[in-house]
């Protein structure tokens, strides 16, 4: 363990966000909302915080090895949560303590799109726009970017890039340099967050609601420039808009690429994951729009359909966007969409929950084990598609969800702990677990009104769903230390 180059990644890395407070900057000087000054404070700050960091081990030249690697993601993302919420926290429009500050800054990051802030309609532009910057940022990680950098800066990126990409096959390069990956990676991010955009001011949103709420469609966030978030423009254009590139983001990017690459869409079809998120989302959204039809939530079956599907897979993949009270709607169906968030996106997307990659291989691996009962000496291979599955990555998916309720179960006895219900306490340990957003009870509109120390509880759990918890959880144990 070098903690030398671990402290010496994080003060880079740290220099290096203090860039993303001059986009906000220039915003608040074309708006002239008065905030330039609290945006060019915090970029001084970050970088003066991440000089002080780097300085003193400015001149070591050791080789990075994977646990070098987990502890800089880890320490990053925390680090980062912890500065990010500078401006939010000097800004005199946004009146939040430190602690809503950092709770609203990591769920920027982590692209959960939980809040604590209200009245987002006359918040100052510029930082309605960081806000939805962070997740941007967040949605491919800023790790992942920052591999593509550091090559230039003499540091080795691939322990970083496998402790910071998600999904239960992390080792897969979709080319022979893993700087020219970050870079395949974030071109293909870049053009759809561009899209989404150009398709949202198309269909009638401004210039500065499309590029905002692009950034966080892409990155499977949910932040909005409004409190309505989506149901603020009443179009059911721009509802369909945000469900294909919802659905899109929520695809492995790796796929993205190959079918970039070759010009064939027929990729998507051939990958397993792929077509198994699809048809998951679209038997859900059946389900959710058939019930909200039959029991007169609205009035003709197209409404229902649009609806229906749009909140299905904005909950599903994690985002969190809504165009109606999703919570308030009748019936099983706001527990059905909690749920359905714990399956979340496909494994390397951009996308919360367990990933559909993992969730497959518990349904193969269960299977297996009941024929094993009919057939107790067969040779059952578990297979995706026609690939065998090692069993290692088998083995690490079953510990992954063992750790993973563990860890929902602790955090739910904290914040009922301090004093919040079942319901409320279950839905936003899910809403931030799995990097989702709106929960249920107190928790459906938002953060606000809940405890300091679930806050932080809720932090916690951010960080753990976006590190896909082994990442975080890697640095408690005693051997991790040992030389």
């Amino acid at each position: 363990m070098h903690l030398t180059v671990a402290q010496r990644i994080v003060g880079l890395l740290a220099m290096i966000f203090s860039l993303a407070m001059l986009p906000p900057l220039a915003v608040s000087l074309f708006y002239a909302d008065g905030e330039h000054w609290n945006f060019a404070f915090s970029a001084a700050a970050i970088l003066g915080i991440g000089t002080l960091i780097w300085l003193p081990v400015r001149r070591v030249r050791r080789d990075m090895r994977l646990r070098d690697g987990f502890l800089v993601v880890t320490s990053f993302w925390t680090v980062l949560g912890l500065l990010g919420a500078l401006p939010l926290f000097l800004s005199e429009r946004t009146p939040v303590g430190f602690t809503e500050a950092v709770f609203e800054s990591v769920s920027g990051l982590t692209t959960t799109g939980s809040t604590v802030l209200t009245g987002l309609d006359a918040l100052p532009h510029s930082i309605l726009f960081y806000r939805q910057q962070l997740q941007w940022m967040g949605g491919m990680g800023i790790i992942v970017l920052a591999v593509a950098v550091l090559p230039m800066l003499g540091i080795g990126g691939m322990q970083l890039y496998r402790a910071e990409m998600p999904g239960p096959l992390k080792d897969t390069k979709l080319t022979p340099r893993i700087s020219e990956t970050a870079k395949a990676l974030w071109y293909i991010y870049l053009g759809l967050t561009i899209a989404c955009a150009s398709a949202y001011f198309l269909a009638g949103m401004g210039t500065f609601d499309a590029i905002g709420h692009a950034f966080s469609t892409v990155a499977i966030g949910g932040f909005s420039t409004h409190d309505a978030s989506i149901g603020y423009f009443e179009s059911a254009r721009i509802e369909l808009i945000a469900t294909v590139f919802m659905l899109f983001a929520g695809i492995n990017f790796a796929i993205h690429f190959v079918a970039f690459r070759g010009v064939n869409p027929l990729v998507y079809f051939g990958d397993p994951e792929s077509r198994a998120y699809v048809i998951w989302l679209l038997l859900l959204a059946m389900v959710v729009s058939a019930w909200l039809f039959f029991q007169g939530v609205f009035d003709s079956a197209g409404e229902a359909l649009i609806k229906g599907l749009f909140q299905t897979v904005s909950i599903a993949t994690t985002t969190g966007f809504t165009s109606a009270e999703f919570a308030a709607w009748p019936g099983f169906v706001p527990v059905l969409l909690l749920f359905a968030s714990f399956v979340g996106a496909c494994g390397g997307s951009t996308g919360g929950g367990i990933k559909v990659m993992r969730v497959m291989l518990l349904v193969k691996q269960g299977q297996r084990e009941v024929m094993r009962l009919v057939h107790p000496h067969a040779q059952l291979p578990v297979k995706i598609g026609h690939r065998v599955i090692p069993p290692r990555v088998v083995e690490a998916v079953w510990g992954f969800f063992a750790a993973y309720i563990a860890v929902f179960g602790m955090i739910m006895l904290v914040l009922m702990a301090t004093g919040l219900d079942q319901v409320t306490a279950f839905s936003a340990v899910a809403a931030c677990l799995n990097n989702l957003g709106p929960g249920l009870g107190e928790v459906a509109d938002n953060f606000g009104s809940i405890n300091s120390t679930a806050h932080w509880a809720l932090v916690a759990a951010m960080i753990l769903g976006r590190l896909e918890i082994f990442t975080a959880l890697v640095l408690l144990m005693p051997a991790f230390w040992r030389r």
